[in-house]
């Protein structure tokens, strides 16, 4: 759980109060987890999608009940709900990346090994898991969600998204070693670019 949970829980109810600067403190909090996820789910259209799951968030911000880690599962519904609706659309969803190419046949892997990644890199990588994999990895490292809030998220069982996001660790760890996966990845998408 991240640190700033408690700071969170608490701009929620300052932000439920009206109190504008408290919404900002949220939105700080949350927004770099938040397009990180939708990087992955929605590629180079994330932007849009977070600027539509925002306005949502901030018209429900009063009906929500919950703590930090429950607001940050609360807007990444909100979020998945926006990205699935553009996907249904027909609009492309993935990020850059050749998902067709496995991931142990990378000819930039041995590069990559040991340096720090971009932004775009990072979402590269996970745009080649398969979807479900990849939705894990990003709800648990980059939105910061325990495996719980995660299913919930998912609507999957917590054991089933516990796996997913393990193989998709493993998948990543194949390409950058196994100490960078959660650190510089996750820390990564979060980034703008």
């Amino acid at each position: 759980m991240p640190a700033d949970d408690l700071a969170l829980g608490a701009a929620v109810a300052r932000a439920q109060d009206g109190d504008e600067a408290a919404f900002a403190v949220l939105y700080r909090l949350v927004q770099p987890g938040l397009l990180g996820y939708l990087r992955g789910m929605s590629g180079e259209r994330a932007e849009d999608v977070a600027a539509a799951a925002w306005r949502e968030i901030a018209r429900e911000l009063p009906r929500f009940r919950g703590d930090g880690q429950g607001f940050r599962g609360w807007t990444a519904r909100i979020a998945r709900r926006h990205a699935r609706r553009l996907r249904r659309r027909g609009a492309p969803s993935r990020s850059p990346g050749n998902p067709s190419t496995p991931l142990s046949a990378d000819r930039n892997a041995p590069a990559l090994r040991g340096a720090t990644l971009s932004a775009q890199t990072a979402q590269a990588l996970v745009a080649r898991l398969p979807r479900a994999q990849a939705e894990a990895v990003l709800l648990r490292y980059v939105v910061c969600l325990d495996e719980r809030a995660a299913a919930r998220v998912m609507g999957r069982p917590s054991a089933v998204v516990g796996v997913l996001a393990r193989r998709g660790v493993r998948s990543l760890a194949r390409l950058l070693g196994p100490d960078e996966v959660t650190q510089d990845v996750a820390r990564t998408l979060g980034e703008p670019r």
